[in-house]
């Protein structure tokens, strides 16, 4: 793990290997809306049974790296594979592969949770789905409102049910795009108890946050991203405390 020096560039980007060897690569990413460059170069590589962070403030990049994770919004440039898969080629497989829970959105309209469950199941083609379900509307204290249409949620019950939904069919690869905004205390534990859940089964997990303290519980590396670039690929233990905070800030001024 390397991190540049505050306030220069970033240094040369890590060398990768090969996408057989682990569960998510991304090799030197570009993302542009018009003139816009929102992802400028990022590369990285992510093991299963590990938990990685993407760090950063708003408009660094994170949601729209976690996207093109995701098979939703196409790379520019650039080389990214997910659980096996190019991104690029095969967009429709990788949203097979992975549990993506998106930064906003994601859930049906009138629909409650539970309707919600059994659709994912259906897709899924999941049997014996009913105990798994159970247990995370419990895990995420959403048992009470199960049946209840997700139209009247408060924005946190929402994010509470966009994890659990992500997380329900085990995927290999689970991408939560800020899944602790506007979330209670609650709601964080269970999503810190999903992410250990899939790491100890060997599953990736990338989680996108501007929080730092709730990326050091999560995840134990972390990609530090500014301006849609790589500013710092460090161990999550390096941003504890107040040392810890200094250091964050250097990075992201």
């Amino acid at each position: 793990m390397s991190a540049p020096t505050p306030g220069t560039t970033p240094g040369p980007q890590p060398v990768l290997p090969s996408p057989a060897d682990v569960a998510v690569l991304v090799d030197d990413l570009h993302v542009r809306f018009g003139t816009v460059e929102a992802v400028t170069g990022v590369s990285f590589a992510a093991p299963g049974g590990a938990s990685t962070a993407l760090l950063g403030r708003n408009g660094a990049g994170k949601s729209t790296t976690m996207r093109v994770l995701a098979g939703v919004v196409p790379p520019t440039e650039g080389r990214v594979h997910v659980a096996g898969i190019d991104v690029a080629r095969d967009p429709l497989g990788v949203k097979r592969a992975v549990g993506y829970c998106p930064d906003v959105g994601g859930l049906v309209p009138r629909a409650t949770p539970w309707e919600h469950l059994q659709l994912a199941a259906t897709l899924r083609r999941m049997t014996g789905w009913e105990d798994r379900a159970t247990h995370l509307l419990e895990l995420f204290e959403l048992s009470g409102v199960a049946h209840r249409t997700t139209t009247g949620f408060s924005h946190g019950m929402g994010r509470r049910l966009s994890v659990l939904l992500a997380a329900f069919h085990e995927p290999d690869v689970l991408l939560l795009d800020e899944p602790f905004d506007g979330v209670d205390p609650t709601g964080v534990e269970a999503t810190f108890d999903v992410v250990r859940e899939a790491t100890e089964r060997g599953a990736a997990v990338l989680l996108s946050t501007h929080l730092r303290e709730l990326a050091v519980e999560a995840c134990s590396t972390a990609l530090v991203l500014r301006g849609g670039a790589r500013v710092a690929d460090m161990e999550t233990y390096d941003l504890k405390g107040e040392e810890g905070a200094r250091a964050y800030r250097a990075l992201l001024d």
